[in-house]
């Protein structure tokens, strides 16, 4: 097992949710928390606790991103105009290594971020190896040629365990996706309950 799949698995059980709703996932034998103490029945949250855990659920759900990414994320969605929670969840879904996870190019959002990094994704034709670019309403994702006949990508394609959202147009058979518009929350296949209003909430304290 590769440090990083132990590393997915882990923040599943910390947080007690199977947060990309993976069969594997070991939440769905058992529920307790890691460590030598996670048998533990866990006290209930307090505010401040049930803020954290959204923070870090929605945190460790796009790969684990840095704290310094995260609230970067949350300062930028401040400044725009509307709801700071739903400009959160629209910042992070125009990630381009969320992109290519809901067009169902990889797997896991994991394997989005090396795959981005290895250079296998163009954005309207140019090679794009960072895997925080972020999308713009109407460009073209295309997973390049030499990366169409990976293992891991056939796998993805043909898997039954999630679809592409509607704001993404898929195409498996030209191995291209394009982003149609910045989803609201409602819009996002969250396998978990996500509540990014938390997530504000533990910025602004």
């Amino acid at each position: 097992m590769t440090k990083r799949i132990r590393a997915k698995h882990k923040i599943d059980r910390r947080l007690g949710e199977n947060i990309w709703g993976r069969p594997k996932s070991p939440i769905n034998r058992r529920e307790s928390r890691p460590g030598q103490h996670g048998e533990r029945r866990m006290g209930k949250l307090s505010d401040f606790g049930q803020q954290l855990k959204a923070k870090q659920k929605l945190k460790g759900y796009y790969g684990n991103l840095t704290e310094r990414q995260f609230h970067r994320i949350y300062t930028e969605a401040v400044r725009m105009k509307g709801s700071t929670s739903e400009h959160v969840i629209g910042l992070l879904e125009r990630r381009l290594d969320a992109v290519v996870y809901r067009s169902k190019f990889v797997p896991t959002v994991f394997a989005a971020r090396q795959f981005v990094s290895h250079g296998h994704v163009t954005v309207n034709g140019r090679r794009v190896t960072v895997p925080s670019f972020r999308c713009k309403v109407g460009d073209v994702v295309e997973v390049r040629e030499k990366a169409r006949q990976l293992p891991l990508v056939l796998e993805a394609i043909k898997s039954p365990e999630r679809d592409v959202p509607d704001y993404i147009d898929a195409d498996h058979n030209k191995m291209s996706a394009t982003f149609n518009r910045i989803p609201a929350l409602s819009d996002v296949p969250y396998p978990v309950h996500m509540e990014p209003n938390l997530v504000v909430e533990f910025y602004s304290r």
